[in-house]
């Protein structure tokens, strides 16, 4: 792992920290309560792709928050700024992840192949 790598997963670690200080700060009940699962950002860390927690949420209510989001991006690149100490903040892109579904599809998946072949044994 290289020096430039280092400081991008450092910035994501951060972040995954700060994102949710700053989303306290809204006046909104559904942003205060959102929870970022990951964050991945660019090689020159100029854009962070933000992953939010779907599982309470319907596929409206999703469309919903991330237009709340897009509005409140410039506040929380201030906030992300002020509170590193940063000259700079990343662009930020939110979605939700979809990461803890396809993991219970697989696992799910694994336990119908080991059902078939226990049944087969037999």
């Amino acid at each position: 792992m290289n020096i430039s790598e280092i400081k991008r997963k450092r910035t994501e670690t951060l972040l995954i920290e700060v994102i949710p200080q700053a989303f306290a700060l809204l006046d909104d009940e559904q942003l205060k309560n959102l929870v970022v699962t990951d964050v991945v950002c660019s090689r020159g860390r100029y854009d962070a792709k933000v992953f939010l927690d779907k599982s309470d949420f319907s596929q409206k209510e999703q469309e919903k928050i991330l237009k709340k989001l897009h509005k409140v991006r410039g506040f929380l690149k201030t906030y992300i700024k002020e509170s590193q100490g940063w000259y700079r903040a990343p662009n930020l892109r939110f979605e939700f992840d979809d990461h803890l579904e396809k993991i219970a599809k697989i696992d799910e998946l694994f336990k119908q192949i080991q059902k078939g072949k226990e049944s087969g044994s037999k």
